[in-house]
């Protein structure tokens, strides 16, 4: 019978690959199926006999490290729910997440985090760290047991389907954050999902280059190579390096990654600059959180001979939403996100009416990696749960291949004297000039307009560039009225912790600024 958790379906891949590497952080040491299972199990019964029930928050503030991911699957086998949260969050932002998530515990790493630590003291909940000094031995938690409590097991309790196993926070770019539970259905389907669309099997490896406290690369990155019993590499920084990427892709054989746009300009740009004498042969290169630009996506493809497959996610749907397809399922379109992969999806107006081909509507969705609701939030909730789906917020049109292309979030769409102007758009054909970087366009008050197109850009190193140039490049790719009207340049754009820029923030920055010569740094 097929598993209906994710901890049954990974009790199931350690059954059958006990040897297979599971785990490897970058030149120290590997972990097995086998290994790691025993770890999880360990850790797990030591959680239950500290005092952690079943549907308790416990979380969690680690770097990319083996810790995290032992400490995460143990929380989720015991039973309660796992959150993991940015460790450079200030202590500010701690205690909001550990407040909303109505934390019982607290876990980081064997160097402590002063600010989750300051935070979770103000607010009563218990610290401990997890430590795994040689890696084959347990996983350290320094908790206070008891000789009777060490010889507690969990091995007799299972986990249920309706277990909240995640609770993570929408990233808050229009509005605050929402706290989504996701149980363990909704992420053994995601998780199936994914293994299905790129074909994830135990022959693949995978180098992790996002943090693992966000859904792109806790679930697509980790959860989804583990429950294929695939092979995952964590850099020994413990974060994303471009220096050691290709190594680390190259000694652990890796047959694929997945990233954010600005994880692929920084690869590229290294390329650029210092290439590598030889890559390895991938199956694909995965990007998503955040539009690709077809452009973006072509030079991908010409510097390292793989395809590249854009998808569509987000946290409240445990991750996948759509893909591009293997080039052995049809051809992946620059521009799209490809085809809904494992739920239902239709374009909706606005009194719940699907469109047709070509036809905008409001992306919305429906199937068993769907959240049920966002926790405590009633008025989100019924917004968001209407018609019988869970609306997005983006609003996109299928074409006639049934691909989903995206125009745009809806509160970000530019109206410009009743024209409605997408951003990605605008985005992708700056991105496709040669000398620019980086680049976000975004909307501004505009006395005449109602709202008027401005956009910031990064040039590539040692380019110089000027606003007269970027416009006329845009007035040769652009319909008149998507020509931004003013152009920013800078050397930084505010980004989310998963690397997408925000786009908001840039706008209220330089609406602040226009009327100064001089721009300053963000955070300045």
């Amino acid at each position: 019978m097929e598993s209906l958790t994710l901890t049954g379906l990974l009790k199931e891949v350690a059954g059958k690959f006990p040897s297979r590497r599971a785990i490897s952080v970058s030149g120290k040491f590997d972990l097995t199926y086998s290994q790691l299972d025993k770890l999880v199990e360990l850790a797990a019964s030591r959680l239950v006999a500290a005092g952690v029930k079943s549907g308790d928050v416990v979380a969690l503030s680690f770097p990319n490290n083996v810790e995290f991911v032992i400490a995460f699957l143990a929380v989720i086998r015991a039973r309660a729910t796992a959150a993991p949260l940015n460790p450079a969050y200030t202590a500010e932002e701690f205690e909001f997440y550990l407040s909303d998530s109505e934390s019982k515990l607290l876990v980081t790493s064997s160097e402590g985090n002063q600010a989750a630590q300051a935070a979770a003291s103000k607010l009563n909940i218990p610290h401990t760290t997890a430590s795994l000094p040689t890696g084959d031995a347990e996983l350290i938690l320094s908790l206070a047991l008891s000789e009777s409590d060490l010889a507690n097991s969990i091995s007799g309790d299972t986990n249920d389907p309706s277990d909240v196993a995640l609770f993570l926070h929408t990233s808050g770019t229009t509005s605050r954050p929402k706290g989504v539970p996701l149980n363990q259905l909704n992420l053994v389907s995601s998780v199936r999902n994914i293994k299905s669309v790129y074909k994830l099997t135990e022959s693949d490896s995978t180098v992790l280059v996002l943090p693992l406290f966000h859904v792109h690369g806790l679930i697509a990155g980790l959860l989804s190579s583990l429950g294929a019993g695939a092979a995952v590499t964590l850099p020994a920084a413990g974060r994303f390096s471009a220096s050691s990427f290709w190594s680390d892709m190259k000694k652990y054989n890796a047959t694929w990654y997945t990233a954010v746009p600005t994880i692929h300009q920084i690869i590229l740009d290294r390329h650029l600059n210092k290439p590598e004498s030889h890559y390895p042969k991938l199956r694909f290169i995965r990007s998503c959180s955040a539009s690709l630009a077809p452009a973006v996506l072509n030079r991908l493809e010409e510097s390292f001979g793989a395809p590249v497959l854009e998808a569509y996610a987000m946290t409240e749907a445990s991750h996948l939403m759509c893909s591009n397809p293997l080039p052995e399922e049809g051809p992946h379109k620059p521009g799209s996100v490809g085809k809904p992969v494992g739920q239902d999806m239709a374009m909706l107006d606005e009194n719940g009416i699907a469109q047709a081909p070509g036809a905008k509507g409001e992306v919305c969705i429906r199937g068993p990696n769907v959240t049920k609701g966002y926790k405590n939030n009633p008025e989100a909730n019924k917004s968001a749960f209407q018609f019988g789906w869970f609306h997005t917020g983006d609003v996109g049109y299928f074409d006639e291949d049934g691909y989903l292309h995206l125009v745009g979030r809806i509160k970000e769409l530019i109206n410009r004297g009743g024209e409605k102007i997408s951003p990605i758009e605008v985005d992708a054909v700056l991105l496709s000039h040669p000398d620019i970087a980086q680049a976000v366009a975004f909307g501004v008050p505009d006395d005449k307009y109602g709202e008027e197109i401005n956009c910031a850009i990064i040039p590539r190193d040692g380019v110089k560039l000027d606003e007269e140039e970027v416009t006329s490049f845009c007035k040769k790719n652009l319909a008149a009225f998507k020509v931004p009207k003013k152009v920013f340049l800078t050397d930084s754009l505010p980004k989310t912790a998963s690397g997408k820029i925000q786009r908001r923030i840039v706008a209220e920055h330089f609406l602040a600024q226009i009327s100064t010569a001089k721009v300053p740094k963000f955070g300045a």
